[in-house]
């Protein structure tokens, strides 16, 4: 059995145990949706080659979405939740069809400006509640069968639809789409001149990234109650980037480990050291670029290929002089 099987094997066997084990649900959830996030941004990042300042809008937008329509309309839990990611996956669209058309620096600062113009709607507008936010917002039930207002319930929801959106992302990357997008990241010219239309892959990789990205935003609105500013702020854009790179930019696992660590440094630190969690945190993203420079589980895989290299190239035989 593969040491990767293994790993994700005990992963979900130790995620199954969460509540069991005492860990706080809300926690767990909230780590969950950052990790979602963060992999979503991978996928455009690490897969794809394409770096967004501004992922946050489709994050934060899909929790309002979400929110205001369980909150004034009354929608059901699901509806709202599939809702509210459409609306980021267009969203996506839209500012994806604006920012591909440029590369580099040029598309980074396209997706900042826009991603901005995102967060000054949402504080503008009527919906939103402001700098208020939306509060208050109840989690309602899974098709009317079984309540989520219980913390194990929702845990459990919120496991499931993680686990289904990680496995669709592997299954993107490991599919032919996902090896031309690679294909697009390492020598774009290259794969013009194969024929590639590579405005549409990168429209697609884009829009499937601000989709996934919402999801997670409508998931954090559930788990919390709440949709504020801070979900869509470039603050979030950046925590995002450095969860992705502390893990490991084209690894799967990696995003996960990096939300997993800011996450969990933001809960627990914040109450000791106050708003010097944010320099801590900094300082271990400059100690692991230095010392990491492709992110802890990229440095990982890396000292596992090395190691096969060194045994085969043990294992072969030395030819006669």
């Amino acid at each position: 059995m593969r040491a990767s099987t293994i790993g994700y094997t005990l992963c979900i066997l130790l995620a199954l145990a969460v509540p069991a084990l005492g860990i706080y649900p809300v926690f767990a959830m909230q780590l969950m949706c950052f990790a979602m996030f963060a992999c979503a941004f991978n996928l455009l990042l690490g897969f794809s080659g394409m770096l967004s300042f501004g992922h946050a809008a489709y994050f934060g937008f899909a929790s309002y979405v979400t929110s205001w329509l369980i909150m004034a309309h009354r929608w059901d839990t699901v509806e709202s939740i599939v809702t509210g990611t459409v609306a980021a996956g267009l969203l996506g669209l839209v500012v994806g069809a604006i920012a591909i058309r440029r590369q580099g620096i040029y598309f980074a600062m396209i997706t900042l400006a826009l991603g901005q113009l995102v967060y000054f709607v949402c504080l503008q507008a009527p919906f939103t509640g402001g700098e208020n936010g939306i509060q208050g917002v109840p989690r309602g039930s899974l098709l009317g069968l079984v309540s989520l207002r219980p913390d194990v319930h929702m845990y459990y929801f919120v496991l499931v639809i993680f686990v289904a959106v990680f496995l669709f992302i592997r299954r993107i990357v490991h599919s032919p789409y996902g090896y031309v997008l690679k294909a697009i990241r390492e020598n774009e010219p290259r794969a013009i001149s194969l024929g590639y239309h590579v405005d549409r892959y990168k429209l697609l990789a884009f829009v499937l990234s601000a989709t996934i990205a919402g999801l997670a935003g409508s998931l954090k609105a559930m788990t919390l109650g709440l949709s504020t500013l801070s979900d869509v702020n470039a603050g979030t854009s950046g925590e995002v980037i450095l969860m992705t790179l502390l893990g490991g930019t084209g690894t799967f696992f990696g995003p996960v480990l990096g939300a997993g660590i800011v996450t969990s440094l933001q809960q627990y630190l914040s109450g000791v050291v106050g708003d010097w969690v944010t320099a801590i945190i900094g300082a271990i993203f400059v100690a692991c670029v230095m010392l990491f420079r492709r992110g802890i589980i990229g440095e990982v895989l890396a000292w596992q290929q090395r190691r096969q290299a060194g045994r085969a190239a043990a294992q072969q035989p030395v030819g006669r002089a």
